[in-house]
């Protein structure tokens, strides 16, 4: 999505190209109501004094709303949003030249800020604090620094691994909100609110039968919800239901707890190969066919928090769960194994 929408009105697209699934001002964002209350609040009396915003800090798994918030501060505080990521800032070259194209006010929205190399860091910190940027030029003997004084702006980070932020950047941040999974009801509303954008009729049944199977995130919501409407409009009416929804996420086996293909694999993998565990990340990946980091960071989180599996100090360990969610016989505790849950 581009920069200019959030820089227009909240006027209805003018053709189905230019539909966004992104709210376009905080009234219309369902969900993080306590992130929302603590931003608004923040907006208001930057606002009053005729200040800058202070830096924001965003955190939380992907696909819960980072990018939108960042979106809406700015359009809220009626600046200019800059956007780039950690991985893209490769020099202090590539800093300055952002920095310096900012005007008073401006927002600078970094993405997967912990991913920025650590001499880079370094520059950020008194452009953060002081709003300056110093800058060594040429090496050796003929290397100088010169200083360059920039206006007030306001740094927006966002983060899947807040753990690996450092503690200086961090710290300088004025304010840090993690983002929560979202419960079904307020999926059940995005999936609404996202259909009637997409000209899609769906009834409160259908909308609940794809929020229970998003994994708690609005993007996996609406991808599924993009699959339904297909689903509905080749092998339905057109309008989704209950039905219509449970059919179509069979098609592509997510079942009703959202767990998909690859998720029961891991997990019979873990219970017929490992007997339940401890295994560790690297041969559990290998004999799913998986890679480690995609485990990790895609497929575990969701497994632990529902209750499937857990890390211990030797490996993931299948919970009592996850043998009755593949229908597999429970073994019985072992008094050696201490490690081993109690059935």
């Amino acid at each position: 999505m581009s920069e200019n929408f959030y820089q227009q009105t909240t006027a209805a697209p003018v053709t189905a190209f230019d539909v966004s699934l992104r709210p376009p001002a905080f009234s219309e964002f369902i969900g993080q109501e306590k992130v929302k209350d603590r931003l608004l609040l923040m907006l208001e009396a930057a606002k009053q004094r005729s200040d800058v915003l202070d830096h924001v800090l965003l955190s939380g798994p992907p696909g819960l709303g980072k990018t939108t918030l960042a979106n809406l501060i700015s359009k809220a505080a009626g600046t200019q949003l800059h956007t780039t990521s950690g991985p893209q800032i490769e020099k202090a070259g590539d800093l300055a030249g952002i920095l310096t194209n900012i005007q008073k006010g401006d927002i600078l929205f970094i993405d997967e800020i912990h991913r920025l190399h650590p001499a880079i860091e370094e520059y950020l910190y008194p452009a953060m604090e002081d709003y300056r940027l110093d800058i060594i030029i040429d090496s050796g003997p003929s290397a100088r620094s010169i200083q360059i004084n920039l206006p007030r702006f306001t740094l927006v980070g966002a983060t899947t691994r807040s753990g690996m932020l450092t503690a200086p950047l961090r710290s300088r941040f004025g304010l840090v909100n993690r983002l929560d999974y979202y419960t079904h009801e307020e999926l059940a509303l995005i999936i609404e609110r996202s259909a009637g954008l997409l000209d899609v009729p769906i009834d409160r049944a259908g909308a609940l039968e794809i929020a229970s199977r998003s994994r708690g995130t609005p993007r996996v919501a609406n991808a599924l919800l993009r699959w339904v409407r297909d689903f509905a409009q080749v092998r339905g009416s057109g309008s989704i239901d209950g039905k219509i929804a449970d059919a179509a996420l069979a098609m592509i086996e997510i079942d009703s707890q959202g767990l998909d293909e690859m998720d029961k694999r891991l997990l019979e993998v873990l219970i017929y190969k490992f007997g339940g565990g401890p295994v560790g990340l690297n041969s559990l990946a290998v004999a799913a066919g998986e890679d480690s980091a995609t485990i990790e960071e895609v497929h575990e989180p969701f497994l632990i928090m529902q209750g499937y599996l857990m890390r211990t100090p030797r490996g993931r360990m299948a919970l009592p769960t996850a043998y009755q969610k593949i229908g597999a016989p429970a073994p019985p505790p072992g008094p050696e194994d201490p490690q081993r849950p109690l059935f």
